[in-house]
Parts: C-alpha cells; structure tokens; sequence
C-alpha cells in the first residue's frame, strides 16, 4: 500500500473525544477506544497540503463557498455514485446531525410525526424528541442473519407522517440497501406524502460487492421530495472541520431550508473546511480506496477470529460504514453487566447499543478504523475475558 495505515498515530493529549474522554466515559483511561465514529488514520496528504497551504496565507478572515468547493462535490457524486447534480441544488451546512435538525424544523413542525429505522445513529431520535416532533419507529429486522426493512410495517407507519430519516449506508446495521429496497422506501414515502432525509455520510465508506445509489437518484420525482446530507468528514477523517453539504432539488424545500440555517446564523462556515473538502474530492481517491481495502482487512479480522474463538458472539456481514455490530444477546447479562464486562474485563470502550434504541439491548458497536495490530490485541482481550468467565461458546 501507498500508505501506511499500520503506523501509530498518538492522539492523546490532543483534546481528542476519543481517546481523552476515557475515563469520564468508561470510568477508566487505559480501555481500548473503538467507539465514536473517527479514524485513528492520518488523513491523505493532499488534505494536510492544503490546509497547510491555506494556513500560511496568515490572513483568515470570513471566506464563501464558490464553484469550486460545489463543483467539487458534483463532480465527486458523478465519478463516485453515478448521480448527476447541479451545484445550485447545494448548500453548506456546519455538520449532517445539524442539517437533521434544519430539516425537521423547515419540513415539519411540533408534534409531527418522523419516522426512524433502529437501531440507528443516536441523533436520529435524539434531534426528534429533542425538537418536539413526535418519534416513531420502523425496526430493522434480522432475516437470514442480515438487517432488512420491514415494507409492512414502514407503510402503517409512514402513514400521516411528515419525515421519513433514511441512514444508508446504516449506522450501525452495516447495511448498503439495495435499488429494490431503495424504491421500495421511495414508493412508500411518495404514496404518504412524506419528506426523505437521507443520512448517506458514509456512502463512500462501501466494500467489494456493494454499491451505495443514492435515494434522490432515483427519479426526478423521488428527488423532489428528498433532502440528501453528505459530508467528507467520515469519508476522509475530517470531522473536526465541520463541513458538510445539503442537495436539496425541489427549490421550495431547498429555501425554507435555507431560510432556517439563517435564522441560526449557521452559515458562515469553516476557511480549513472549504479547502479540504476540495483536496479529498479532487485528489483524494486512491486514499479512499485504499482505506476502504484496509477497513475490510480488519472486519475480516474480527469475523473471522469470533466466529472461531467465541462464537456466542454474533456478528453481521458488513457492506458499509466501519462501525461493526456485535450481538451478546447469547449471553446471560443485562445491559449494565454487558458494559460492566466489556469495559473493566475485557478493557474495551464500545458504544453501548442501548443507545441506538431498545432493539440495542445486548449488543455493542465497534469502531474498526484503527490500526490493525489495536483490532487485533482488542479481539485477544475479548477472547481472554471471555475465557476466564466461560462465555466462548465453544
């Protein structure tokens, strides 16, 4: 490989969410961090150059967003996901959860209802209750050892909703839905009316055998209804610089929109953002495909070594994302046991599934984007608490 993923990178110290919130999250520092959805990778040097770059011009003052940072972003969608855009359909937005919240205060209002797929990204009930719409759940259920929709269900309850939050690829099922299942989606919200959200910030983050299509793709008629946010942050590991982008066809969606970013004041934006998004969509793609073959590498990994040295532990085939989802439903625990097990004797820090939603219990979400030989002391240490508290399965 061109670059080295293998290599060490030190992060404590640095205000860094991960690793230096250990032990005011897990209750102990020296736990294992594979949880919030960041990469312990260097990002690609043509970002590093950039922001360099613009760093020494010593001036940063207010800056706009041009057709470069946008044409950046259709040129990325046409060469990467076969979806033709324009770039006056595009706008800034200072992170995807915030354009969540733009989205459910311009299209719809207090009460109503937003459906939702759990388990799924925290935020997504979170910005719904916390902004006083009323939460409604379509469950993702477990055929054939794999996440699907439930079509039934989601049509009872799309019906008299407002919102429909798609997570595609879905965090933390893993799951890049297909065109059927995406039409499938599409018809249903078209029969009820209802607005699409879709939450697709980790479309680039797809492996061998899958291809993420774009919901608003469709058909005209399916983009406009639909709200698409994107972002490079997870794509390139750059979430610090805040940087996300909102396409919204239909122009009335896309002003009201527009209209509620305003009013708060969210617009200006970030001057190491801007150019960094322009250097990961115009140069940026052998890193991409790189990380992505390393990121298979190491759910591979884990797959395999669970599946043949504690196999009570049920994992789900990953399409998308790096985030794996670990079932210990086999195991005799609580929700609490299971984070007491997993912290203080296996001395990892994973997302708590009940986070995701009560259909969460028992399971946890692990973060892969780390160096291999972290993955693999986290799966021996695993395995060796396992051992000792004889919950193998073997």
């Amino acid at each position: 490989m061109k670059f080295d993923f293998d290599k060490a990178v030190d992060r404590q110290g640095s205000s860094c969410y991960k690793w230096d919130k250990r032990t005011e999250l897990f209750g102990r520092g020296d736990v294992i961090p594979m949880w919030v959805a960041d990469m312990d990778f260097e990002v690609a040097p043509c970002i590093t150059r950039a922001i360099k770059n613009r760093a020494e011009s010593a001036v940063y003052g207010y800056d706009f967003r041009g057709e470069r940072f946008f044409g950046a972003v259709r040129d990325w969608l046409s060469r990467r996901g076969g979806w033709q855009t324009e770039t006056e359909w595009m706008l800034y937005t200072p992170g995807v959860v915030a354009g969540l919240v733009f989205s459910q205060r311009a299209f719809s209002k207090k009460e109503d209802r937003v459906v939702i797929q759990p388990p799924v990204y925290p935020p997504f009930a979170g910005t719904v209750r916390e902004n006083a719409r009323t939460l409604v759940t379509n469950p993702l259920v477990v055929r054939d050892g794999r996440y699907e929709i439930d079509f039934d269900d989601l049509d009872s309850k799309l019906r008299d909703a407002k919102l429909f939050i798609l997570c595609n690829p879905h965090n933390p099922a893993g799951r890049v839905f297909t065109r059927e299942e995406l039409e499938g989606i599409a018809s249903l919200c078209i029969k009820h009316d209802v607005t699409i959200v879709a939450d697709e910030i980790h479309s680039d983050l797809v492996f061998e055998g899958h291809r993420h299509i774009h919901i608003a793709s469709l058909s005209p008629e399916v983009a406009e209804r639909t709200v698409t946010l994107l972002a490079p942050s997870k794509t390139f590991n750059i979430a610090g610089l805040c940087t996300s982008v909102a396409i919204i066809p239909n122009r009335k969606l896309r002003e009201r929109f527009n209209a509620v970013m305003a009013a708060t004041h969210t617009i200006e934006g970030n001057s190491f953002g801007n150019v960094a998004l322009i250097a990961a969509y115009e140069e940026g793609e052998e890193w991409l495909d790189e990380v992505n073959r390393y990121l298979y590498g190491n759910y591979e990994l884990v797959r395999d070594h669970l599946a043949r040295e504690i196999p009570s532990v049920r994992t789900f085939p990953l399409e998308g994302t790096y985030l794996m989802w670990l079932d210990f439903s086999a195991w005799d625990m609580d929700g609490d046991g299971l984070q007491d097990f997993l912290v203080n004797k296996a001395g990892l820090g994973l997302n708590d599934g009940r986070t995701f939603g009560r259909e969460g219990f028992h399971h946890a979400r692990m973060n892969l984007a780390t160096r291999r030989s972290l993955v693999r002391q986290a799966v021996e240490q695993l395995t060796r608490a396992c051992r000792e508290a004889g919950l193998t399965g073997k």
